[in-house]
């Protein structure tokens, strides 16, 4: 495989991994098994129980979960064809992957930056139409 082929794929399966990671652990869907997750996580007495169950609320911690199905599912290698290759492609598409989640996170905070920005606007609008002039029945009525 030519490395602008692997390059290419680098970069097309880090989006179903960052997809797959962000939704588990932030969408509403999972929302019940991640809040259980979650409080077992802070009860566990054992730190791989704790740590077990931690990894169902961070992206980060899950991305290398799902990144290690890919690679085993695609054998996808970077730069080099022994371990080498998976060692390299492992950190590369959770690096990529969490680029993608930090650039979708950024997004979203944007969209609902400006969705504020216009219902804080609809509600100034509203409060000057309930000042009389413009409302039926009011002073210019």
């Amino acid at each position: 495989m030519t490395v602008d082929r692997q390059f290419l794929l680098l970069f097309v399966l880090s989006i179903p991994i960052a997809s797959i990671s962000w939704t588990v652990t932030h969408e509403e869907v999972f929302r019940e098994p991640r809040e259980w997750c979650a409080a077992k996580s802070k009860s566990c007495r054992s730190i791989v129980a704790c740590k077990f169950f931690y990894l169902f609320t961070c992206e980060y911690c899950f991305s290398h979960y799902v990144t290690a199905f890919f690679l085993f599912i695609t054998r996808y290698k970077l730069l080099f064809d022994d371990w080498r290759g998976y060692l390299i492609s492992g950190f590369s598409l959770v690096w990529v992957a969490n680029v993608y989640m930090n650039f979708f996170s950024r997004l979203r905070l944007d969209i609902r930056v400006d969705r504020l920005g216009i219902a804080a606007a609809e509600a100034e609008k509203g409060g000057e139409v309930g000042k009389g002039e413009d409302k039926p029945g009011g002073p210019g009525a």
